[in-house]
């Protein structure tokens, strides 16, 4: 039987905002009935519009505050909450990184797990953090503007400034756009899918400060490439690489799989933990430098290596938690199912004088079934998965293959809860806390890194 909501569209109410939701949206109950409603905190009270109803849930605006939660954050850009580039602004840091503490310990709970969440790990400016950028071009009023989508649209707004993007790498675009503009680059356009420029990506090391600019292009050729290419390196000192990417398809994606060096090298270099990294145009390296220091140094901390172990690195990227592995342990295998991130993984290796290590081209579950069959007995495995989690079958593997450890590194804290559910029912349990970290301050994500012991 069908139960009406209590609830219709157009209605206007007075609610008091009980929780946020992973999403960083205020929830308010009526009969039970969830709202949710944007820009709103917990304690808060307020006038709200229902704008739409569900048969489970709905959504509501703001119209008006009766009062005000002491973590509301006055003065916010509103470009960043519509573009969903900073959903968390409005929101005091140190409440954002006791968000994200709760919201790990709270899908647990549901789970009926009992575990311990320590408090989440933050940054010194949580602003300004992000290496790498990746904007759309497009036509607004006439004219090639960069910037970001309006949620749920495709309509850009123009911005210069990104709010948690390195600074150099906003004034960086600001330049390529300029010249675009000056060379009459024409930019990408959508429904008609003609045009040239879709999207502009910027990478810049943190310490190396070694930058590379990709222009992302529908076509296999620039107009007025050679003097654009010219001029972009002229004007930014610090471009060691220009790479132009080739995507025709008609696609959301952003990269295509043609990829061309137009100027220095296919690479940018950085360092992390002391290691150096070669970083191509497509290979995953983490955003924010100096949390995944903290993140990766955790893992390492928490796999309690002597030099004695055999470690699996599933999901290896370009080999940056592998190799800081390698420099405490006797033997790491890693994994990635990323060509181009596995040759990189192997250029760094060697480039850190690392030998004990061995890269593998594959799906993780599959390499990891057959790393057990060839009878490889990890000490520690690490798992650094992407959101949806891990394969039913890797974790199968991992628990016939009996490692002493299971470190896994996550960005996703509910598919966290479903695959520890999982260990646990394989014979491992959790050792100590759950330590959160903030990957992305100002958005609802959160990273954590959870230990499993054999029982």
């Amino acid at each position: 039987m069908k139960t009406k909501a209590p609830v219709t569209k157009n209605e206007r109410l007075d609610v008091t905002i009980a929780d946020l939701t992973y999403q960083g949206m205020g929830v308010a109950k009526v009969d039970d009935f969830p709202l949710f409603i944007e820009n709103a905190l917990p304690g808060e009270e307020l006038t709200i519009q229902v704008t739409k109803v569900q048969s489970h849930y709905g959504f509501a605006r703001a119209v008006t505050w009766k009062t005000e939660s002491p973590d509301r954050v006055k003065d916010v850009d509103k470009t960043y909450r519509q573009t969903g580039i900073a959903p968390l602004q409005h929101l005091a840091y140190p409440a954002q990184l006791t968000f994200k503490q709760h919201q790990i310990a709270e899908l647990f709970s549901k789970a009926h797990v009992d575990v311990d969440v320590a408090p989440t790990l933050g940054m010194a400016n949580p602003t300004q953090y992000r290496n790498k950028a990746q904007v759309p071009v497009r036509k607004v009023k006439g004219q090639l503007e960069t910037g970001f989508y309006r949620q749920h649209s495709h309509d850009l707004i123009p911005l210069t400034d990104f709010y948690i993007q390195d600074p150099a790498i906003d004034a960086a675009i600001v330049k390529v756009r300029d010249l675009l503009r000056q060379f009459e680059i024409p930019a990408y356009d959508e429904i008609s899918d003609k045009g040239v420029l879709r999207t502009i990506m910027v990478r810049r090391g943190y310490y190396s400060h070694e930058m590379m600019i990709v222009l992302v292009s529908r076509t296999q050729k620039i107009p007025s490439q050679a003097q654009l290419v010219d001029q972009i390196h002229k004007a930014l000192p610090e471009v060691t690489s220009i790479v132009l990417n080739v995507n025709a398809k008609k696609t959301n994606v952003i990269m295509g799989n043609v990829t061309r060096t137009l100027y220095g090298k296919p690479t940018i270099e950085d360092s992390l933990l002391g290691l150096t990294f070669a970083i191509s145009a497509r290979s995953f390296y983490q955003v924010n430098p100096q949390q995944t220091e903290k993140l990766y140094q955790m893992a390492i901390d928490k796999a309690g290596l002597t030099g004695e172990e055999t470690v699996i690195d599933a999901y290896c990227g370009i080999g940056t938690i592998s190799l800081a592995l390698a420099k405490h342990a006797k033997q790491v295998y890693g994994v990635d199912v990323v060509p181009e991130a596995i040759e990189d993984a192997k250029v760094n290796a060697q480039k850190n004088h690392l030998s004990n290590v061995t890269f593998e081209v594959a799906k993780a579950e599959s390499q990891m079934a057959k790393w057990q069959e060839d009878g490889i007995k990890p000490d520690v495995v690490v798992v650094d998965p992407p959101r949806k989690g891990l394969a039913e079958s890797l974790i199968d593997s991992t628990a016939k293959m009996g490692p002493k450890k299971v470190v896994y590194v996550s960005c996703n804290p509910a598919t966290l809860v479903r695959d520890v559910v999982r260990f646990q029912e394989l014979g491992y349990d959790i050792d100590g806390a759950i330590q959160p970290v903030d990957q992305f301050p100002q958005t609802p994500h959160v990273e954590s890194v959870t230990v499993l012991v054999k029982k």
